[in-house]
């Protein structure tokens, strides 16, 4: 591995690590930079996870004020993103790896559109707003949470915008507070990927990648909860969209 590579891995991380705690997605940002050096998808994707769980927990750390009122909500939340994690993180061992290169295009191509329809699904989501959250509501929140763990398990990119753009419509709280909340999911997503991969498919694992992205994302994810609120939106969702499209180009080509 080349100083140029171990630099470039670094600030993947570190970039990947920020915009996972203001928006999601940093995994479009690392994992085309993985793939760029020649590393298989599968393990790509495995070695990210595991070294995402850094900046995930700097990140969550961060907005540990915003949370501090919201703890019986994760209580109730935990449990299905857990569940999610383990499914997804499954499906990703099990299935062949000509299945993962023949759908993580498309998921890259769904989370792109959800980026770049942000700002309209949060601002039609802010109307749909109740005060509580109970009976079928509540339940398709839990399903909800539940499928986002299984994508998050199985590849990861955008589950934060996946997360946010639920939890917008179905809970009452600010976008800030549900940031929180999605830092500390997304942190228990990853976190419980990485534990199955371990336990089922440790070969798979490419130690020194880990490491890398674990030293940059720790780094983003202080960044991220510290400046992340006053990074303009526009110019995150145009560099998320472009390296997106590139992942793309490099898996189909």
């Amino acid at each position: 591995m080349s100083w140029f590579e171990v630099g470039a891995i670094i600030l993947a991380g570190v970039w990947a690590g920020t915009i996972n705690t203001v928006v999601g997605s940093g995994t479009l940002v690392t994992f085309p930079t993985l793939l760029s050096f020649g590393y298989p998808p599968v393990s790509a994707n495995i070695s990210n996870s595991l070294g995402l769980v850094a900046g995930g927990a700097s990140g969550a750390w961060g907005y540990r004020h915003e949370i501090r009122s919201l703890r019986t909500l994760l209580v109730q939340l935990a449990p299905a993103s857990f569940v999610g994690a383990v499914i997804g993180a499954l499906l990703l061992l099990v299935l062949p790896p000509e299945a993962f290169e023949a759908i993580v295009p498309v998921l890259i191509l769904l989370a792109l559109v959800l980026v770049v329809l942000g700002p309209r699904l949060n601002a039609w989501a802010a109307r749909q707003h109740a005060e509580q959250v109970t009976g079928p509501r509540f339940v398709v929140l839990i399903v909800g949470i539940l499928l986002a763990g299984m994508y998050g398990g199985y590849f990861g990119a955008a589950q934060g915008v996946l997360l946010i753009g639920l939890m917008s419509v179905l809970l009452p709280n600010g976008l800030q507070e549900l940031n929180g909340v999605k830092n500390v999911l997304g942190l228990i997503v990853n976190f419980t990927a990485a534990v199955v991969f371990l336990i089922v498919d440790p070969a798979q694992v490419n130690w020194a990648v880990v490491g890398l992205i674990a030293i940059g994302s720790f780094i983003g994810g202080v960044l991220g909860a510290r400046i992340g609120r006053s990074m303009p939106p526009w110019l995150l969702r145009l560099t998320i969209v472009v390296i997106g499209v590139v992942a793309i180009v490099v898996l189909l080509v």
